[in-house]
């Protein structure tokens, strides 16, 4: 027993420096591996852009009078806020804007009628999520003109000055409102996805081309062994890829890491396994290369646009935003922007990192089995 493990270790670890040699040969899976995530990371810094609505409004009103419940009504009759909770403590409130169950929330102060009464200006405090700066931005814009109407409405036909309310606008986790502190986070998971699929998929397709998988079988290891090899220098080389793209985020677009690193790679290794396992179903199901390739892009456009790596899930139809939870993308984007904009934990984000286990485990199964049949 002791001499089938060793030779087991032995013929594996021969299969994987054979792999990664043969990787590093190939010119065409370097640049997909590290070429094109760069390029990809500063295109879509640089360039996306999306529009926003129906944003989630939290309301702490404790004047309770029918100024501020008409001020709370401003604020979501164009459509922009929907009022997701009313109640409860600041404390409470800014709690859960950090966590992603709010995206704004809005604080009115107990003396707001009798300030208003007195011809005397009141503050009210505005909580915006900075993670998404256009969001964040055009929310910021919404609640200055809402509140620029509702002056208006209140002072009309009297004596009282023109601006008695007047926002306290604060922006958590982006105060600049940075456009791509929000979209690169997001690209690294839309490249690390795509990546791994096509290299991949274009690895194990290439060897079917080439017939050197025929002579693998020949060879006395296991099918097994065959698939470890595959997996293992691929997954080392993307984690590298996550290292490269990371620095450049923080380098060339200044976006902060405020969590654990080792959570952050933690859940990159989920993801990637979950692409490596489309990519392998992909190469099991494709005659060649190029069929692979078209198949690829087939699979990864609809799974990069309900991500929510591009344009915030909350802006899309109530179908789509249902379809997303299929996505392991999306678990993956959500849990790469907790951990480096607002520096969360694993108690904070669990439940997404179980999902993307739970696909990555599911998916390699499946693909694996296909591809072990094939081998047969």
């Amino acid at each position: 027993m002791h001499l089938e493990r060793l030779d087991f270790r032995l013929q594996l670890r021969a299969l994987i420096r054979k792999e990664l040699q043969q990787i590093l040969r190939d010119r065409q899976l370097i640049f997909l591996l590290f070429a094109m995530p760069i390029l990809q990371l500063f295109i879509y810094g640089f360039a996306l852009s999306p529009e926003v609505d129906r944003l989630r409004l939290g309301i702490v009103d404790h004047a309770g009078s029918s100024i501020s419940r008409a001020l709370a009504a401003s604020l979501v009759v164009n459509g922009v806020f929907e009022v997701e909770e009313s109640g409860g403590t600041e404390a409470q409130l800014a709690r859960k804007v950090q966590d992603g169950q709010l995206d704004a929330g809005l604080i009115i102060p107990a003396d707001l009628e009798r300030r208003y009464r007195s011809g005397q200006k009141t503050r009210v405090q505005v909580l915006i999520d900075g993670v998404d700066a256009n969001t964040a931005g055009i929310a910021s814009g919404y609640v200055g003109q809402i509140l620029a109407a509702f002056n208006r409405q209140l002072t009309t036909g009297t004596q009282l000055p023109g601006e008695l309310v007047a926002p306290q606008i604060t922006f958590a986790y982006n105060p600049g409102l940075i456009s791509s502190w929000f979209f690169v986070p997001g690209v690294i998971a839309l490249v690390l996805n795509l990546v791994s699929t096509l290299v991949s998929s274009a690895a194990l397709v290439r060897e079917k081309d080439s017939g050197t998988l025929e002579q693998l079988l020949m060879t006395p290891v296991s099918s097994l062994q065959i698939l470890l090899a595959k997996i293992v220098p691929l997954s080392f080389l993307l984690m590298i890829t996550v290292f490269v793209a990371l620095m450049v985020a923080f380098l060339v677009f200044h976006v902060p890491f405020r969590g654990n690193l080792l959570l952050f790679l933690f859940v990159s290794f989920l993801a990637i396994l979950v692409g490596i396992s489309i990519g392998i179903a992909l190469a099991a199901y494709s005659e060649n290369q190029r069929q692979s390739l078209l198949t690829s892009f087939f699979v990864n456009l609809p799974v990069i646009q309900l991500s929510g790596a591009i344009a915030p899930l909350e802006s899309m139809p109530e179908i789509f935003q249902w379809m997303s939870l299929l996505n392991p993308l999306r678990y993956y984007v959500s849990c790469v922007r907790a951990i480096i904009l607002k520096g969360v934990g694993l108690e904070e984000i669990w439940p997404n990192v179980l999902a993307l286990a739970a696909y990555a485990l599911i998916l390699l199964s499946l693909s694996s089995s296909r591809f072990r049949k094939q081998l047969k």
